[in-house]
């Protein structure tokens, strides 16, 4: 049998853009998927064997951009931890703040993309305009909006500037408000209800045995996150909730977000709350000379895409012999969709895949 061929992507801005999806069709019926990769920045895994250990801290945030301080930090972890380099209280508390802003500030797009895959158009109009006063916060502490290149080995670039903790609250204060217009509009949404319950459904055992991580995980069924299961920074010290929506279909994977974005509000207040004086950086040596000691060692963390990890390898010389990053859209964006997309309509094929929340240069570094 002939089958209607389409090709999703690649085109930008999106989160499926970056990638192309062959898709065959029998009427409107997905019979078979294939995942093409490689039209995006890609390599970086290599490219990094050939650069001094600091040089790679501004390359590592373009693994995954609307995210890019998960990398920055697991790639500080990963260094830290080989050449026996621990981070100030106050380092830890700052890069935790990092890390749920950037959380939020991905959700927030996530939603954009969610809403807009179903034809719901005002919501990216809000999120987007509503993640420019988290990326202004951003600016304001390391220079950059869109990559920050703050965290680095022994701590971070910079301490925070005056008054910026009552800037994150005020932002948290706004956000918390409006989150009250996203429920109205998307989430108790009776129409987007309906495309999305009972539809592109990961069941528990399939996500085990498939690797799903993070928020997919959660949405079917499993109580997993690395930040309370293998506590690193100073999580243990936090106090919030781990969602579990549970039925596995494109809603879930929605609401599960929806639900996560309360609680990294939760986490940022209790850190800007708790924060504690001292540094902010160790001291380092020589960044062109700095040999870290031979060995290897596994890294990994949360993200708002699932478990990031990073696999370092030294042999004591002045740059890395091995980096290999294990991150979350290589299983969910291309096994996991290639085979849960078949028997589904043409029209869930957009809101399914950015259900998934891949991240394309995550599977081609």
């Amino acid at each position: 049998m002939r089958y209607f061929e389409y090709f999703v992507g690649p085109q930008h801005v999106g989160v499926t853009g970056n990638m192309s999806y062959h898709l065959w069709a029998d009427g409107d019926e997905i019979k078979k998927m294939i995942t093409s990769v490689g039209y995006l920045h890609r390599g970086f895994e290599k490219l990094m064997e050939y650069r001094e250990w600091v040089k790679n801290v501004p390359m590592v945030p373009r693994i995954c951009v609307p995210e890019p301080d998960v990398n920055e930090v697991l790639y500080a972890m990963g260094v830290e931890e080989l050449s026996g380099l621990v981070p100030s209280e106050r380092a830890q508390y700052i890069r935790v703040l990092v890390l749920e802003m950037a959380r939020l500030s991905a959700f927030l797009f996530y939603f954009a993309g969610a809403a807009g895959a179903l034809g719901l158009y005002t919501i990216p109009q809000w999120t987007i305009g509503d993640r420019d006063y988290i990326l202004d916060r951003f600016e304001e502490l390391t220079g950059g909006r869109a990559y920050h290149i703050y965290t680095t080995p022994g701590g971070v670039r910079r301490d925070l500037p005056d008054g910026f903790k009552s800037r994150v609250q005020e932002t948290m204060n706004y956000l918390k408000k409006r989150l009250i217009d996203y429920d109205r509009l998307m989430f108790e949404n009776a129409i987007i209800v309906k495309r999305t319950k009972g539809i592109g459904i990961i069941e528990k055992d399939y996500a085990m045995n498939m690797g799903v991580t993070g928020p997919n995980l959660r949405a079917s069924g499993i109580k997993a996150d690395v930040r309370k299961d293998d506590h690193y920074l100073v999580y243990d010290k936090l106090d919030f909730d781990v969602p579990v929506v549970g039925d596995g279909d494109i809603f879930s994977r929605i609401m599960q977000r929806r639900l996560e974005f309360d609680e990294s509000i939760k986490i940022i207040e209790q850190v800007l709350e708790m924060m504690p004086d001292g540094g902010f950086i160790e001291k380092l040596p020589n960044p062109i000379e700095w040999k870290v000691p031979a060995g290897d060692v596994y890294v990994k963390l949360e993200s708002s895409k699932g478990e990031f990890g990073y696999y370092i390898v030294s042999n004591g010389e002045e740059k890395p012999y091995r980096i290999h990053v294990r991150g979350p859209s290589y299983t969910h964006g291309i096994q996991v969709a290639q085979e849960k997309i078949v028997g589904m309509r043409i029209a869930d094929v957009a809101p399914f895949l950015f259900s998934l929340d891949v991240c394309p240069p995550d599977i081609e570094r």
